[in-house]
């Protein structure tokens, strides 16, 4: 018996992204922040403490529930090399020759041996709506010629309630100094395409 594969899309619930805002199959949306991040080995005892404690108060102070999903990837070297590799190719002093030479090298053969990771620190925010407003809408969007203006004001009204839960978690992160911003259209595309395909980076290299 001869079973068919699904597409991959059949088991990811997006349906489209429109403005850096991701609309599920279901309905619902989704912002996607990137954050920066904050180096807690630096600071002092007291000030470690004062920035659990104000991130503690932005959590508890939020209605609705976000999600922080940090993302380690493989650092790519290779770009620089490049550069490297091109200045290297415009020196003409012997002694700065030799030493970029042996700089590349070493960097080259340190990264073979040794993972140098990146992370990117990213917060999610759903936005579902529902009750009595929306159960009228959908009753509307079935009359003729209701569906594609009925459609279009749900989704600007989603898409307001979810600007406002940005501007929440903004103000609260950028209080204990981190610093958000939102993902557009493309950058979207880019983070999902390379969560679902992770090693393509390093097979489009080998060829």
């Amino acid at each position: 018996m001869a079973i068919s594969a699904k597409p991959t899309q059949d088991f990811v619930p997006i349906k489209e992204i429109r403005d850096g805002i991701v609309i599920l199959k279901d309905g619902g949306l989704r912002a996607i922040l990137i954050a920066s991040s904050i180096n807690l080995s630096l600071k002092s005892y007291d000030e470690q403490k004062a920035v659990l404690s104000q991130f503690q108060g932005f959590l508890n102070s939020l209605d609705f529930s976000i999600q922080t999903v940090i993302q380690s990837r493989r650092y790519d070297i290779r770009p620089y090399l490049a550069i490297l590799d091109n200045r290297l190719k415009e020196i003409t002093e012997p002694l700065l020759k030799i030493q970029t030479r042996e700089y590349s090298e070493f960097i080259r053969t340190f990264t073979e041996q040794v993972n140098i990771m990146t992370k990117r620190f990213f917060i999610v925010i759903p936005y579902t709506g529902g009750g009595p407003a929306t159960a009228a809408k959908g009753f509307l969007s079935a009359l003729p010629g209701g569906k594609k203006a009925t459609a279009e004001e749900s989704f600007e009204e989603k898409r307001a309630q979810l600007e406002q839960r940005m501007s929440v978690v903004e103000g609260g992160l950028s209080g204990i100094g981190v610093r958000v911003a939102k993902l557009g259209t493309e950058e979207v595309i880019e983070l999902f395409y390379k969560t679902f395909n992770p090693g393509e980076t390093e097979r489009e290299a080998k060829v």
